[in-house]
């Protein structure tokens, strides 16, 4: 049993570093061996020591686009899950107003982001609005699909001992939609670090605090390629991480009832 959970431990983590790590070593092979110029595509050590030696600028920024992300994420969690609730109460109220939520998920954030940053005149509230917009239809759309899809032998048996409305939402509804909310919050996560992101590209924010969007802009003009670089390599792990972490809660919130996640015990 230890044998086979250490084997399975090894195949999740260790194969995705073993073709990380053998894809880095393609890469600083192929800019040595052809001398490729920095300016075009810098090699993975000299992006790693401009982390080291840009730490404290790239520091600001990852905090700045994270605390947008988060900040973004939470609001699409509290709204989404709210309106997945109303939608789920009354079909006429879903019809109503669920087109509305697909046409924010469908309209470009680069198309309205200059509107909302023109309308808001916090910046920073406008980039958490704009992200807000994009990580929200994840959380609505899987949540209410949750709290639709539950057991009809269940729900007759409410029905019958007479459970009132609150009573099926709270032990019935809630429940079966936690595995649907948890597969639309990990796609959430990415959506806003995608949205604050674009939103900062759109924005132009600078200053003494911004983000990690503005150092990429920022070093494209100077032909700072390694910066630039390394500022990818940031948002990238950000979202690596916030995907990690959804990931986790799910499973700890899941592990001891559903079946999805009682497989892998």
């Amino acid at each position: 049993m230890k044998r086979s959970r250490a084997t399975g431990l090894a195949s999740r983590y260790g194969a995705p570093v073993a073709v990380g790590v053998l894809l880095l070593g393609l890469w600083q092979w192929a800019v040595t061996a052809y001398a490729v110029p920095s300016y075009l595509i810098p090699s993975p050590t000299l992006v790693a020591r401009t982390l080291v030696n840009d730490w404290t600028l790239l520091s600001r920024s990852l905090v700045f686009t994270l605390e947008i992300t988060l900040a973004a994420l939470a609001a699409a969690v509290i709204l989404g899950v709210a309106m997945a609730f109303v939608f789920v109460q009354n079909r006429v109220i879903e019809a109503s107003l669920f087109p509305y939520a697909v046409l924010l998920q469908v309209t470009p954030i680069v198309a309205i982001a200059p509107l909302i940053i023109i309308w808001v005149n916090d910046t920073r509230i406008a980039l958490v609005i704009c992200a807000t917009i994009v990580a929200l239809f994840p959380v609505v759309s899987n949540t209410t699909l949750g709290l639709r899809s539950i057991d009809a032998g269940l729900a007759d048996l409410f029905r019958l001992y007479g459970a009132s409305r609150w009573q099926t939402l709270v032990r019935l509804r809630v429940p079966s939609a936690l595995p649907y909310f948890f597969a639309g919050l990990r796609i959430s996560a990415g959506l806003a670090l995608i949205g604050a992101v674009v939103a900062e590209f759109v924005a132009g924010t600078g200053g003494t605090v911004s983000g990690l969007a503005y150092q990429i802009l920022l070093s494209g003009l100077q032909l700072n390629v390694p910066r630039l670089f390394a500022a990818l390599f940031l948002i990238a792990l950000t979202g690596i991480v916030l995907s990690t972490l959804t990931a986790w809660t799910a499973r700890l919130a899941l592990r001891h009832w559903h079946e999805s996640e009682i497989k892998d015990d």
